[in-house]
C-alpha cells in the first residue's frame, strides 16, 4: 500500500496497543480513522494525535454494523483490535468478554469480506491455554479449561475468532493475517484489568507491597509495544503472511516473581514482595497458565522481527511514564 494515498482503520484503537499502532501508521503517513466504545480504551491515550488532519476518531461499539460498514467500506485495510482487556474483566463479565469478542470479529469480518478489504486480527497467546511445553509455537496442540471456570471464556472466544477468519480466508478468499500477542507492554498501559508489569511498577511507586498472585513460578514472556507494533504492520505488508496464525513477543522467559523482583530493584529497592491466593485475586476456582513463552521463529521467517527492547529497559520506561 501507499502510505501517502491509503486509510487504515483500527478498532479498539483508543486502547493501549491500538493508540500505538495509530501514532505508528500516522507517522508512516497513512490516514487512520479509530472506533472504539471507550469501555476500556481511554480519551487520554489518543489525545496527542487528535489534531493531526489525517486522523479521526470515531466513538462507537463495533457490534453495531450500521455504524461500521461505511467505515470499513472507506479503508483500505483493518487492524481489528478491540476486544475484552484483562483478566478481572474476563473473570467478572464473561457475557460481555464473549459477546464483544466472537460477536464484534464475526461483524467485521463479514463486513472486510462484503468490502474486499484486508484484515489483520489481534489474537491472544491465551488461546494456548493450559499447555506447559515452550516455546509454543502456531501449530501446537490447545490445552483449554472446562466451561465452568470463567478463565477460559476469553481464550475460546479468541480461538472462535481465529476459526472464522482462516473461514473467511480459505473458503471466501478474504486476505487476513492472523496476530498472536503475548504479554504486550509499555506505555499507556494500566494495571486496572489485571496486567502485572504497570500493577508491579504502581505498586512500586506507592511504596509496596507489590503483590504477586500464586506462588510466582508462573512464567510469562513480556513485550514492548513498540516491537509489536513494528512486527504487525511488516505482518500487514506482507503477502506470504495471509492466512497465517503468527506468534508476536518475546522469546524471554521470566517467572512472576522474578518480574516483582526486576521492578523492586529498578522502581523502588524498599518495597516489600508479598503473596495472596488466586481465590482472593480473582475468584472461588480460578485457573492459571503455568508458562507462556513463544517461538518467534515465523515472525522471523516472515518479515526478520526481533524484539529491540530487554525487559529491565520496559520496566524503566513503564516506571517513568507512570510517575
Amino acid at each position: 500500500m501507499n502510505a501517502q494515498s491509503s486509510r487504515i482503520l483500527i478498532t479498539g484503537g483508543a486502547g493501549f496497543i491500538g493508540s500505538h499502532l495509530a501514532q505508528r501508521l500516522l507517522a508512516d503517513g497513512y490516514r487512520v480513522t479509530v472506533i472504539d466504545d471507550l469501555s476500556t480504551g481511554r480519551n487520554d491515550n489518543i489525545a496527542h494525535l487528535l489534531a493531526n488532519p489525517s486522523f479521526r476518531f470515531v466513538v462507537g461499539s463495533i457490534l453495531d454494523e450500521t455504524l461500521m460498514a461505511p467505515l470499513v467500506a472507506d479503508c483500505d485495510m483493518v487492524y481489528h483490535l478491540a476486544a475484552a482487556v484483562g483478566v478481572f474483566l474476563v473473570v467478572h463479565s464473561p457475557v460481555r468478554t464473549i459477546e464483544t469478542t466472537a460477536g464484534g470479529t464475526e461483524t467485521v469480518l463479514k463486513l472486510a469480506w462484503l468490502a474486499r478489504k484486508k484484515l489483520l486480527l489481534a489474537s491472544s497467546s491465551e488461546v494456548y491455554g493450559r499447555r506447559a511445553e515452550v516455546p509454543f509455537h502456531e501449530d501446537d496442540d490447545l490445552v483449554l479449561g472446562p466451561p465452568n471456570k470463567g478463565r477460559w471464556s476469553y481464550a475460546c472466544s479468541k480461538l472462535l475468532d481465529e476459526f472464522l477468519a482462516l473461514a473467511y480466508y480459505r473458503e471466501r478468499g478474504l486476505p487476513v493475517v492472523i496476530a498472536r500477542f503475548f504479554n504486550i507492554v509499555g506505555p499507556r498501559q494500566v494495571g486496572t484489568y489485571g496486567m502485572v508489569v504497570p500493577r508491579f511498577v504502581r505498586q512500586a511507586l506507592d511504596g509496596g507491597p507489590i503483590t504477586i498472585y500464586g506462588d510466582g513460578r508462573q512464567t510469562r514472556s513480556f513485550t514492548h509495544v513498540a516491537d509489536a507494533v513494528d512486527c504487525v504492520t511488516r505482518l500487514a505488508g506482507e503477502p506470504k503472511a495471509e492466512g497465517q496464525v503468527v506468534n508476536v513477543g518475546s522469546d524471554r522467559e521470566v517467572s512472576i516473581r522474578e518480574l516483582a523482583e526486576l521492578v523492586r530493584g529498578i522502581v523502588n529497592p524498599k518495597a516489600e514482595i508479598c503473596h495472596i491466593t488466586y481465590e482472593q485475586a480473582y475468584a472461588q476456582g480460578f485457573e492459571d497458565m503455568p508458562r507462556r513463552v513463544p517461538s518467534i521463529a515465523r515472525a522471523r521467517e516472515l518479515v526478520g522481527y526481533r524484539p529491540t527492547h530487554g525487559l529491565e529497559d520496559i520496566i524503566r520506561e513503564v516506571a517513568d511514564a507512570s510517575g
